[in-house]
């Protein structure tokens, strides 16, 4: 009887905790709001005041140290020449393109990164992503690291990027969710160190949650070593995963090597047993991904059927890309 009534009281208290934490949430995310609509504002009043100067490069430098100097005064830290200027230059940004009741819903450290993106259709991007998936400014700036839009252009063709900057990263198709490469620098092994596929898959349960934000929108985590049997057989499938954007269980097979025809093999052998086995007659087909350190393109292209939607290969790397080389990939399929 007392267990019960202590478990009443313990459910009683979640619930009084549940509605203060959402309430404090609730009013750091209005504070947040407030204080960016406001630099917004401070910014175009400089703006405007600039125009107004006879001479406005000598006149607009003559404002902002002003203006610094009397708000610090009044209402201290916050207000350095510095700060101004990038609420100055948060205007200039942001005011061809936004309005702040209708698209400044992020933190201002949030805003400070975006707008050192110089590309435009990569900062609506990112700001889309960081807003929907609800990224820490830690999070924003990992998934820039990584560069993240970069992968997801070399994936797809020109109307689809143009979407990526208008809407975000739009999961309607298996393909839709597939990156290549992968970017898994969080599980801490050296670009070069040998390890074997049980070491690399235990980093990445190790770092499980890391995984799932890189594997991107969607991922719920199944299991590892998932064993199934025919024929008193038994196979082991390394990840597997469900995508609820999807409905789609994803199997993730790893290797360390270069990928080559029986990895594929195998992997279509793993679908085929999920679709007739496993999966719900309101499900849809089974995703494939085998995440592999090196392949060859044709390999990949020659083994898998001409319409394939669900195996893929995707390369892995244990360090942060190259936004340069990147960038060089993407201007050479244009080119293409």
């Amino acid at each position: 009887m007392k267990e019960i009534e202590q478990n009443n009281q313990n459910d009683f208290y979640n619930k009084i905790s549940n509605l203060l934490k959402d309430a404090r949430r609730s009013v750091v995310q209005t504070i947040n709001k407030t204080m960016v609509d406001t630099y917004f504002e401070i910014g175009r009043m400089i703006v405007e005041e600039e125009q107004n100067g006879k001479e406005r490069a000598e006149y607009g430098k003559q404002i902002l140290k002003e203006l610094s100097i009397r708000l610090s005064t009044e209402f201290g830290k916050g207000f350095s020449q510095r700060n101004i200027e990038q609420m100055r230059q948060f205007y200039l940004t942001y005011s061809k393109t936004q309005t702040p009741s209708a698209e400044f819903n992020l933190s201002w450290s949030h805003y400070l990164k975006l707008m050192r993106i110089d590309n435009e259709d990569e900062r609506k991007y990112y700001q889309i992503e960081a807003f929907g998936n609800n990224w820490s400014l830690r999070e924003l700036q990992r998934q820039f690291d990584s560069a993240l839009y970069e992968r997801l252009v070399l994936s797809r063709d020109k109307k689809a990027v143009k979407e990526l900057s208008e809407k975000g990263q739009i999961i309607e198709n298996p393909k839709d969710t597939i990156k290549d490469p992968y970017v898994l620098e969080f599980i801490g092994l050296p670009e070069n160190s040998k390890y074997s596929e049980t070491e690399l898959e235990q980093k990445i349960i190790d770092k499980l949650e890391h995984f799932l934000l890189e594997l991107g929108k969607g991922y719920a985590f199944i299991g590892r070593q998932v064993r199934f049997t025919f024929d008193e057989k038994h196979f082991r499938v390394d990840l597997v995963f469900y995508n609820r954007l999807l409905q789609s269980f994803v199997l993730i097979d790893l290797k360390i090597g270069e990928i080559n025809h029986q990895d594929l093999g195998q992997m279509q052998m793993y679908v085929n047993y999920y679709d007739r086995f496993v999966k719900l007659d309101n499900e849809n087909k089974t995703i494939g991904i085998v995440l592999c350190k090196d392949k060859n393109d044709t390999v990949v292209e020659i083994t898998l059927p001409e319409n394939n939607e669900q195996i893929f290969a995707s390369k892995y790397q244990t360090v942060l890309p190259s936004k340069k080389e990147l960038k060089q990939l993407i201007e050479n399929k244009e080119i293409e």
